[in-house]
This record gives structure tokens, sequence and C-alpha cells, in this order.
């Protein structure tokens, strides 16, 4: 009789411990708009479970990829709402909140996946992420590189006077039409799921993204030529909610913000790897992988674009193209 009650009460004491743990865990959501197979999902799984390793299970963090809890801009807007706690977004949205932070998308600005990586230490990118937290109050808690963006066309491109004329995809962002049109291209904002069928069709002739996309979305079995303009060193950034972060206790910030800043990290190794490897691949394909001379491209852009159109200061841009 005493073994039997023994059990019983061992069993309801598991029971009461097990509730109070799980009264005790934070369920947190992690949205962005990459697929499953990409490192932007993998690594983010990865920094989830490794935050609930490092809290003691006192958090746990639900990815939510694909855009299941809205598009880029929708996301953005549930950190304000409070329907989302963490992001991964492009600084093209942060921009519109906080306008100077926009200006690592203007064309050229970096020079490599190794000098945005250097902004990211730098005490200019200290400054513009706080500007946008206390304009915003989230958190850039860790950048990662989405890749370097060049051109693929049907006709071959070696100056930026080529590309006159061009009909061209270009996304509807200020910072990316910059570099085509100053070149004299002429831009058309096709949805994204559309761009393959565009290019097909001769709808547009050219398009721009980083080899990795053209090679995922396949627009190299629609055209001919990938022309290496390097336009935009283009990145990411994982955002806690002002919500979240104000939360947090400092110990709990110091172990977001590491793991966070790991997971970067890994992506970021894992899109320079692969861009590295993307070049022998089309060669192979038989496309025409061609280096072009940037600072013509360059050159052209700074005389016709105006950083004030833009609302980006240009000592920013000065501050960041100085960084080594």
């Amino acid at each position: 009789m005493k073994s039997r009650l023994a059990t019983i009460l061992c069993t309801a004491a598991a029971i009461m411990a097990s509730t109070a743990i799980a009264h005790a865990q934070t369920v947190l959501k992690w949205a962005h708009v990459y697929e499953t197979s990409e490192p932007f999902h993998t690594d983010s799984v990865w920094a989830a479970e490794e935050i609930a390793k490092r809290t003691d299970g006192r958090y746990k963090i639900e990815v939510y990829p694909a855009s299941q809890l809205g598009k880029e801009a929708d996301i953005n807007q549930g950190l304000k709402l409070g329907t989302v706690d963490i992001i991964i977004s492009g600084s093209s949205f942060a921009a519109r909140d906080y306008k100077p932070i926009g200006v690592t998308y203007f064309p050229y600005i970096f020079r490599s996946p190794d000098h945005l990586i250097a902004y990211t230490k730098s005490d200019v990118f200290k400054r513009l992420a706080k500007g946008y937290e206390d304009k915003t109050g989230n958190h850039i808690a860790a950048v990662s590189y989405y890749g370097t963006r060049h051109t693929t066309s049907n006709k071959p491109i070696a100056k930026c006077a080529d590309m006159q004329g061009l009909k061209i995809r270009v996304p509807d962002v200020p910072a990316y039409l910059a570099m085509p049109r100053a070149c004299g291209a002429n831009t058309t904002p096709i949805a994204f799921a559309e761009v393959y069928l565009a290019l097909q069709n001769g709808t547009v002739e050219a398009q721009e993204n980083p080899l990795t996309t053209i090679e995922a979305k396949k627009f190299f079995e629609v055209q001919k030529n990938i022309i290496l303009t390097g336009h935009i060193v283009d990145h990411l950034n994982t955002v806690v909610s002002k919500q979240l972060w104000a939360k947090l206790s400092d110990e709990d910030k110091k172990i977001f913000g590491e793991v966070m800043q790991q997971a970067a990290e890994r992506t970021t190794k894992t899109i320079a790897g692969k861009e590295n490897s993307l070049v022998a691949t089309f060669k192979e394909k038989g496309l025409n992988v061609a280096e072009v001379d940037k600072s013509d491209f360059e050159k052209t852009v700074m005389e016709k674009v105006k950083f004030e159109d833009f609302g980006y200061e240009k000592s920013d841009w000065e501050a960041i193209r100085a960084i080594q």
C-alpha cells in the first residue's frame, strides 16, 4: 500500500513539474519568406534549437518559412503588431522606417561579401542599426550575406552603355532600379514568380539576381549571357521585435544575439561557397559568363543617381566605402 502511494505521489510530482515547465516556456514566432531548402531557413531552425538548449527550454521558437505568415512587408508589419517576434528581412524594408540604413543598397557601395561583413562590425553599422532601433524599437541582432546581384541577358553586355534600351526586369525598389536606369535600360517590374515566363516569351530580355537565385529559378535556361555586374552585394537582417527585446533579460539578450550571429555566419559561409562554384557550373552548361569593368558602371551611377533622391547620406556611403 505504501509502495503504491509513493508511486502515485511521484507521478503527481512529475506531472506538476512538467506542467510548471510548460507554463514557464515562452513560445515565439520566427518568420521569413524563403524556402525550406535555403540556408536562411535551415540556419533559423538551428538557431531556434540552439536558443532552446542555451536557455534550458525556457524559449520555444517556431520557425515559419516560405511566407507562411505573410509576404516580407507583412512580417515587417507583424513586428509592430506583435504577431511575430523575429523575422529575416532586407534593409530595404528597414529603410521604410529609417531611410539612412538603406544606403547599403546603393550600387557598388560594397566591394565584396567580405567588405559587407566588415561593415557589420563597424561603428557606422552600429550607428545606423541604433538609428533604426531608436525609430522602431526593433533590434537588428545579426546580418547575413544574401548574394551578389548580377545581370543575365540574351544580348552580350560589356559596358554600361550596352544596356541602353534593354528591356530588363528589376524589382520595384529604387536602389535596385538605380544601376539599370543609369545605364539607360528600360526597367519592368514583373512579379518574381512570372520572371521565367517573361524571359522565355520575350516580354523582357534580361533580369538581375544573385547567382544562387539564377540557378534556383532556372533563369539560365532562358538566357544566353550571365554578366558579372556585381552591382549590389545583398544582405538580410535578423530582427527581434521591440516587445520581445524589451522583455529579455541581459543574459537572454546575450544568448539570442550570439546564436543569431552564429546562424548568420553559417548562412554567409554557405551562400559564398555556393556562389564560388556556380560560375564554373554555368560555364559547363554552355552559358557565356562575362566579367565587366565595374568602374564603368559605377562611374555612370555616381554621375546620374543622387543620394538625396533616396534619403541617404553621402557621408554614410563614404564611411562604408572606406572600411577595409
